[in-house]
């Protein structure tokens, strides 16, 4: 293990509330000692580093100036808020990060009341801030609103739609554009610094507002002039002039490494009679870490890594992970026809495209966090003759869903989503898990939905995508490796709407969808074990079903069992629902769905996630015996021995 840091200061911080007793001269210290700290908390549990690190300074300067709780910090996205975890009270916790019962690796309100809201996907901070604001607004109570964003946040039209919104909270609202990565500001210095006090001191707001009284008493079009003479002045040193026309007050840029710089700005903004504020801070991510700031990329989410080295643990040999059979197959797609391109939402490597990238980079569009964005684009692309692939984690597509429903599916146009990360996702938790694409795919009219029950047929899928004219499709698989077949040389085209036996029974049935495929074999073999012929089935499709071959099963086996990793309303409705219309189940037929609980399963080891959710082979084998009223006690435990 990681031998802790020395952090005499730190210990005695463990909330704001001892913070703000500390002088202005202690914080470069705490801050250095709040930076070690948050390095060997991650070097034990694996996480997001480099967004942590870059936000040090100003997460002390924010708890320091502003009177948190009650003042609402709100932090988008919540990968940032590791130190800031530390100062509020959960630093004992600290090392339990994205662990089963541990801390979650982004902000949420049941955690602490220094969480107000959670954020883990993007750019919903400003929306939310402004209802903290208004809300104590309308009460009469005290308290602002502070929302951190960045991290390519503001590239979301979300967050422009807020700031449009924003005038309503006054001067209650403040928001702090955490400036990372977009490179949008000049090199920030002593002169900028020495502006941006300027701009937001009490003496330069105060003559600004005497000069607006005295513009308002001048006719109209001196008036306007008046005003756009003193936006644009300042947009001119300081880059401000989209926000000032949203209805902000800009400050900035200032280093927000700089505490000095940092806190009187923080302090002048805080007291000021002005409407809302936006505070541009210009950081560098990884920062004080050498490693993480010379591989940003590298360093933004970690595995287990060893301080003084930065080396991160290396996972074992094994298969390939299904990213990176997407990303392999797509090339291949690519290659053989150039009208294949490919869209991704501000993850190329995440969604493996940024190989695709290499070699196709006239072909490879990264839109930014903007996934409505990216499908409507997309939409526009396969109207034009082009064949779009569309990658985002299953649980982000769900911010597109309307452009899905009336851009794509509506026109029935060829747009083809691959779907990474769908089904439960380990340490990310709850909100990555892609748990529902099934039940908003598969009920839309024109949808092609597939699902890969291991890495060959990922390729296989991919290949039928790239064919397929007729309308939208897409494929869904999950975060890791494979299970360590071959991988095809030559693709296949699969027949659209078709399944296919892998195991021959006579007594019950396991219609599997997806990479539980081989948890339903294991099941299969346990059952046959106690004399309960089993058939194993993969569906392929979840959309459009074959219904010929599930007929045939459901009217030839005693007991049939639906398995997927994905939440109700998938597979299993839409087996039900046929079996229903086609009255097979009022001849005796014992079936049987297995989904995902209708909960929100919190962050654990994959295969406690599994367990949790039945969706094991010792879950599945309970589901069968309780189906035929059989006896399960010793068969969960021998299964899962």
């Amino acid at each position: 293990m990681t031998e802790r840091p020395n952090t005499p200061l730190l210990d005695t911080v463990p909330t704001p509330h001892e913070l703000r007793r500390l002088r202005p001269e202690q914080l470069r210290q705490l801050a250095d000692e709040l930076r070690q700290e948050t390095i060997s908390a991650v070097s034990v549990t694996g996480g997001h580093l480099g967004a942590g690190l870059g936000v040090v300074e100003l997460t002390v300067a924010l708890h320091y100036v502003f009177n948190t709780p009650d003042d609402r910090l709100i932090w988008d996205v919540g990968h940032q808020a590791y130190p800031h975890k530390i100062l509020t009270g959960r630093r004992e916790r600290i090392r339990t990060l994205r662990q089963g019962g541990g801390l979650s690796g982004f902000t949420r309100r049941s955690e602490s009341e220094y969480d107000p809201f959670g954020a883990a996907h993007s750019s919903t901070s400003i929306s939310a801030a402004l209802g903290f604001a208004v809300a104590n607004k309308l009460a009469g109570t005290p308290g602002r609103a502070i929302a951190v964003i960045g991290d390519g946040a503001m590239s979301a039209g979300m967050a422009y739609e807020a700031m449009n919104n924003a005038q309503a909270a006054g001067n209650r609202l403040i928001v702090i554009l955490n400036d990372n990565d977009m490179s949008i500001a000049p090199p920030v210095g002593g002169l900028s610094a020495y502006l941006a006090r300027l701009v937001s001191s009490g003496p330069f707001l105060g003559l600004r507002g005497f000069a607006r009284r005295v513009a308002r008493r001048l006719p109209d079009p001196l008036h306007r002039a008046a005003r756009k003479a003193d936006e644009y002045s300042r947009g001119m040193v300081t880059g401000g002039t989209l926000f000032e026309e949203l209805g902000f007050y800009y400050v900035g840029p200032v280093d927000g490494h700089d505490l000095d710089a940092l806190i009187p700005i923080l302090e002048n903004v805080r007291d000021a009679a002005e409407g809302p504020m936006l505070i541009h801070v210009v950081t560098k991510k990884g920062k004080g870490y050498g490693p993480a700031e010379a591989a940003a990329d590298k360093y933004h989410g970690v595995q287990k890594f060893d301080v003084v080295s930065g080396e991160q643990a290396k996972a074992p040999a094994g298969p390939p992970s299904y990213t990176g059979v997407f990303a392999k197959a797509l090339i291949a797609e690519g290659t053989r026809d150039d009208r294949v391109v490919a869209i991704t939402a501000a993850m190329p490597s995440g969604t493996g495209l940024d190989k695709f990238q290499v070699q196709f980079p006239d072909r490879t569009f990264d839109v930014g966090i903007a996934e409505q964005h990216a499908v409507t684009f997309a939409a526009g692309l396969a109207a034009q003759g082009y064949r779009p692939f569309v990658a985002i984690y299953s649980t982000f597509l769900q911010r597109a869903y309307d452009q899905v429903v009336h851009d794509v599916s509506i026109q029935n146009l060829p747009v083809r989503f691959a779907m990474d990360r769908a089904g439960l996702v380990g340490a990310d938790g709850a909100t990555h898990a892609g748990s529902f694409d099934l039940a908003y795919l598969c009920t839309l009219p024109n949808m092609v939905v597939m699902a890969a029950a291991d890495e060959a047929e990922l390729v296989h899928m991919v290949h039928t995508m790239a064919l397929y004219d007729a309308g939208p499709s897409a494929v869904r698989y999950p975060r890791g490796n494979g299970t360590g077949v071959p991988l095809p040389e030559t693709p296949q085209r699969l027949e659209i709407g078709k399944g296919r036996i892998v195991r021959e029974g006579k007594k019950v049935v396991l219609l599997s969808l997806g990479t539980r495929l081989e948890e339903a074999l294991k099941a299969a073999e346990i059952l046959d074990a106690r004399g309960l012929s089993t058939s194993v089935a993969d569906l392929r499709f979840a959309k459009p079903l074959d219904t010929e071959l599930i007929r045939r099963l459901l009217t030839s086996h005693e007991v049939a069992v639906t398995v997927e990793e994905a939440a109700v309303g998938g597979l299993g409705a839409h087996v039900l629902t046929m079996a229903s219309d086609q009255g097979l189940t009022d001849a005796g037929l014992k079936l049987r769905t297995m989904r995902l609980p209708d909960t929100y399963q919190d962050q654990n080891k994959p295969e406690k996630q599994y367990e949790e959710a039945g969706l094991d082979a010792a879950g599945i084998v309970d589901t069968v015996l309780k189906a035929l009223r059989h006896n399960s006690t010793g068969v969960i435990e021998e299964a899962r021995a």
